[in-house]
């Protein structure tokens, strides 16, 4: 049944949910118009599965139905739970008593901002659904963040209204496959035309769901390219962590976060701050880790591991941005989406050198000098870490040895601060190396917590990361 119902159209998923008799709720949209009722109505016999229909597009007549939330925003997260758990309140209040024992109840909540006419807008939505998985449950929630790329309403709101189908049908077909759910969300919906960047499960059904593993599923289910944790472990919307911002921002394996990687973030942002504009109010500060390897493929690395890696970097009040970016000028064009400010890059200098490997922009038609016009067009800064050499000698960024026809681009980026040095406060840090670390752990506790920030040891010894035995 699973292949039959994924690949059902959209108006399919719509009749069958009409003609299922138990299923029963009401469907609001703030605006877009009423595309998801829409396509329930085209169907046809919507009267089996629609309570009711509504759009409240008056601010006025919104907040006397929904209340007023505290970010007062009317295109947020919380006015969407808010008009999920009042809808689903409705429908049990007023045909609970008269329908059949088995119904299961829904409540569907979209508020959005279309591309409105003559402005240029975020366009984006949060879309819920509020669910009784079975006859008589208490509800689960499961509540989306959508980026709508077309660029006209019209379109934006056809793929909206394809997305809430998708949602409700996925929510009763799929429950027990969250994973499923995500895949599904999609279906009739070509590419680029939205990006789903966020996602919640939440209730008694969805009690077992770790939401960073499914956040990260978006990713690998290429609705998103990059989710972004906060220091607290909870997803957020890029839009409202970057928006405005300065980011600054190191790429590592982090597996697991050292003292040396700690001492690189907190080095770049001495740098950073030194900036114009740059000040810790209107700065965030990002380590990323991304999915693939090398050569831009995916490298299968289990959700669990690095989830490990986001939490002992949460744990040190970090945000943390997870990724399938592989080149440098991809981050900075993702950042660019949200943020007119500066955008800094912390880097080694085994990374400087990977930058100016020609063999690292295979597939890029103008070669290097297009992955650099990428990298550096508007207030973009490499910050390069130093490093020891076999010799115990320290080199800094000048001391980058590039291919004689490349000397003078890395002349031109060094005297006009494109690529700045940063310092490091204690050369012991040096002899710090993760893979030394990871062989430790399943030794137990030993040399290896010295290596690491004391709030990392801790969370590793709590929940066994990368191997780690404890005590028996």
């Amino acid at each position: 049944m699973d292949n039959q119902t994924s690949s059902r159209n959209t108006s399919a998923k719509a009749l069958r949910l009409n003609l299922d008799e138990k299923k029963y709720g009401t469907i609001v949209e703030i605006g877009a118009g009423q595309e998801v009722a829409r396509q329930f109505f085209l169907a046809g016999a919507a009267a089996g599965t629609i309570a009711k229909t509504m759009s409240a597009y008056d601010m006025k007549f919104s907040d006397a139905i929904y209340g007023v939330q505290e970010d007062r925003r009317y295109v947020s997260k919380a006015r969407v739970k808010a008009m999920m758990e009042q809808e689903f309140e409705l429908v049990l209040d007023r045909v609970g008593d008269t329908r059949s024992r088995s119904s299961r109840y829904f409540a569907y909540a979209a508020t959005v901002a279309a591309k409105s006419f003559n402005r240029a807008n975020e366009c984006h939505a949060w879309c819920g659904i509020r669910v009784q998985m079975y006859p008589g449950a208490e509800p689960s929630d499961i509540t989306v963040h959508v980026r709508m790329l077309d660029d006209n309403a019209e379109a934006q709101q056809q793929a909206l209204g394809v997305i809430g189908v998708n949602l409700i049908y996925a929510a009763y077909y799929y429950f027990e496959n969250p994973k499923k759910i995500i895949d599904s969300l999609t279906d009739n919906i070509k590419a680029n035309r939205i990006e789903i960047d966020s996602i919640e499960f939440k209730g008694p059904y969805f009690e077992d769901v770790d939401n960073r593993a499914k956040n990260i599923h978006l990713i690998r289910s290429w609705k998103t390219r990059a989710i972004m944790f906060k220091p607290d472990g909870t997803v957020a919307v890029p839009a409202e962590m970057l928006y405005k911002k300065n980011v600054l921002t190191i790429r590592g394996s982090f597996r697991p976060v050292t003292k040396l990687n700690v001492d690189m973030i907190e080095q770049g942002q001495l740098a950073f701050r030194k900036l114009p504009g740059v000040e810790q109010g209107n700065t965030v500060a990002i380590a990323e880790i991304t999915l693939n390897d090398s050569r831009g493929n995916d490298a299968k690395v289990p959700s669990k591991d690095i989830i490990a890696r986001v939490q002992l970097l949460n744990s040190l009040g970090y945000n943390v941005m997870v990724s399938d970016y592989t080149r440098y000028f991809s981050l900075r064009a993702y950042f660019r989406q949200y943020t007119k400010l500066q955008i800094g890059i912390v880097v080694g200098m085994i990374n400087i050198k990977q930058i100016f490997d020609e063999e690292s922009y295979r597939g890029v038609e103008g070669g290097i000098l297009e992955g650099f016009g990428k990298l550096f067009p508007d207030n973009t800064r490499l910050f390069v870490y130093p490093e020891l050499d076999d010799s115990g000698e320290l080199n800094d960024f000048t001391s980058v040895k590039v291919p004689d026809h490349l000397r003078f681009l890395y002349r031109h980026l060094l005297e006009n601060d494109f690529i700045q040095g940063i310092d490091c406060s204690d050369h012991d840090l040096f002899k710090i190396f993760s893979r030394d670390v990871l062989k430790q752990l399943p030794k137990g506790r030993g040399e290896w917590e010295n290596a690491l920030p004391e709030g990392a040891v801790e969370e590793i010894m709590k929940n066994n990361f990368f191997g780690f035995k404890g005590a028996r």
